[in-house]
């Protein structure tokens, strides 16, 4: 019988801000286990008078770091956890975590060959954990990224994907849904057949997609990739927030 997982107390290592509504926290953990891309933790808090909240968030960062994890986290208005953990955190504050858990949405070297990431808003999270791995363990297999945002200021780690961007066998498609900035050069539209087409088209029908971000997004991804060609079982999906793209 499998051991269900313990808590432990996480440490705030640091905090780095990624759009004005989202923060990545570097967490050290003492009882660290390599976690595959895709996972997450929860995050439980307890106020003084014994109440307490818990969220799941997905590791952001590469298994190959030791000892730590980053989680990123948007600041939803009314919620619970993340307006503490954006607003009020700071490095030195200790919460308890549990983790890595989850078994289905998960890439590693292990599976290889083409991968296709389709993300919306803040669902670009496990995604990066993937591209991060991907660069850390120095895979050559053809990748293709197509991150859908309202607007390039709501684009998060996008000075990192850029520099992602200039690795061999890795390109990266922006959609910016609400507006655009002045010279802007990528698609400028919800995602459609003919965007998942482009974009998944060189990968050919053997590629594996995963796509997360909010539940309309992932259905009309999801959808579309079967209609352009790549079989079901070859996409694996998974529900990010509430954040819209």
């Amino acid at each position: 019988m499998k051991r269900p997982l313990a808590w432990q107390i996480a440490t705030v290592k640091s905090l780095r801000v990624e759009t004005p509504e989202v923060k990545t926290l570097t967490l050290g953990l003492p009882e660290w286990t390599a976690h595959r891309p895709g996972q997450h933790y929860d995050v439980r808090l307890t106020a003084e008078d014994g109440y307490s909240a818990q969220r799941s968030y997905s590791v952001a960062s590469e298994p190959e770091r030791r000892g730590e994890i980053d989680i990123t986290v948007e600041r939803i208005a009314d919620g619970e956890v993340s307006p503490f953990l954006d607003d009020t955190v700071v490095v030195g504050d200790r919460f308890e975590v549990r983790g890595p858990i989850g078994g289905y949405f998960v890439w590693d070297r292990s599976i290889g060959g083409p991968l296709l990431l389709v993300a919306g808003g803040s669902g670009v999270v496990p995604l990066m954990a993937m591209l991060r791995h991907r660069a850390a363990a120095g895979l050559k297999d053809p990748a293709r990224v197509l991150y859908s945002a309202r607007t390039y200021d709501q684009i998060i780690y996008a000075d990192e994907l850029e520099k992602l961007a200039r690795s061999d066998g890795l390109a990266i498609s922006y959609t910016l849904t609400r507006s655009q900035p002045a010279g802007w050069k990528g698609y400028a539209r919800r995602i459609d057949d003919a965007m998942l087409k482009d974009v998944s088209g060189p990968l050919g029908p053997g590629a594996l997609a995963f796509i997360c971000g909010p539940t309309a997004l992932v259905e009309v991804a999801a959808d579309g990739l079967e209609r352009v060609g790549l079989p079901a079982e070859r996409i694996k999906t998974e529900r990010f927030g509430p954040s819209g793209a």
